[in-house]
């Protein structure tokens, strides 16, 4: 077999450019207290050579990775607020290393404590577990935890929320201005903090502008079949729906499917938006969540945190933005 070839080093460097080793050490971790002529030695010897300072040396001296976990919910799926993650931690020289826990407690708990085991500087956690209680010794370590999009259970940590009463009371304002009296909801699974949330602000806020809720109100796992089943009750009866909201991006998905050839005939109103929610006809009014805004702060939460361990916890609740395209704006027969 060929032998590999030796990488440089940094007495190769410290050689090349006629200074001490501790000078190149210095050099290269940026300390300022290097004279320019000196500095610029050691970097042309660098580009010479082709040297690579080594990593894990450097995590050693420091005792941080300078990586950050991220572990969501659907991460096939487009993910703007992972996307905003990805590119703020780019911004502050943070390598993100993301996985998916499919809305799974064994699976969630098995990502973030995969990334534990790697010793990330650490996690952003889109939470899903009854309860995160596991990670309290990491946590009394040094590990630094965010949560995005719902608060982790039995742990104190900083959090990124979005307002979610807020953005089903816009929902409903905009279909009443509309005329709409006889709204349904259709949403995510109500073990979800925000399937939850949610479901619960549409009925407190129905029932106060006098509307019922019996039969209005269909809460549940993002599954075809039961979001087809609950659209066709919604729709019939003798008391139809004639503008429906929905209660996250997948269920907007599925109840237009489920709408086929149809969509256009009800109201609709989606939580969350996506790519392509403007080319349908008509296009799709949705409840946007900050999502650049969300990532980022959790980014800026995770980075004040490792600066000041001792800090206050913080919850940030992001508003959201109604975004009118067409279906939202259909009027009742």
């Amino acid at each position: 077999m060929p032998t590999r070839a030796r990488r440089p080093t940094m007495v190769d460097v410290a050689r090349e450019a006629g200074v001490a080793l501790r000078t190149v050490s210095r050099a290269v971790n940026g300390d300022a207290t290097v004279g320019d002529e000196l500095a610029e030695r050691v970097r042309q010897a660098i580009s010479r050579l082709g040297y690579q300072p080594d990593e894990r040396a450097r995590q050693l001296r420091s005792r941080r990775t300078g990586t950050l976990g991220a572990a969501v919910r659907h991460i096939a799926d487009s993910h703007p607020a992972l996307r905003a993650v990805d590119e703020a931690a780019r911004g502050a020289g943070l390598t993100v290393v993301a996985m998916s826990t499919e809305d799974d407690e064994a699976r969630e708990r098995e990502a973030v404590m995969s990334m534990c085991a790697r010793r990330m500087d650490g996690i952003i956690i889109e939470p899903i577990a009854d309860s995160h209680q596991y990670l309290q010794p990491e946590i009394d370590s040094g590990l630094v935890v965010v949560a995005f999009d719902r608060p982790a259970s039995g742990v104190s940590v900083d959090t990124v929320l979005s307002d979610n009463r807020g953005g089903i009371e816009q929902a409903i304002e905009h279909l009443t201005r509309q005329g709409h009296r006889h709204i349904g909801y259709i949403g995510d699974d109500e073990r979800i903090y925000t399937g939850k949330e949610r479901a619960t602000a549409f009925r407190e806020l129905t029932s106060a502008i006098g509307e019922p809720i019996d039969g209005r109100v269909h809460p549940g796992p993002v599954d075809r079949g039961r979001i087809a089943a609950a659209l066709d009750r919604l729709r019939s009866g003798p008391d139809p729906v004639t503008a429906i909201i929905a209660g996250n991006f997948e269920t907007t998905i599925e109840t237009v499917r489920a709408l086929g050839p149809d969509f256009g005939s009800t109201a609709l109103v989606g939580f969350d938006d996506f790519a392509l929610a403007d080319l349908l006809r008509p296009g799709l009014t949705v409840i946007a969540q900050g999502d650049v805004e969300i990532g980022r702060t959790a980014v800026e939460l995770f980075q004040q945190r490792l600066t000041d361990p001792a800090r206050p916890v913080r919850t940030v609740t992001v508003p959201t933005r109604l975004v009118t395209r067409g279906s939202g704006e259909i009027r009742p027969m």
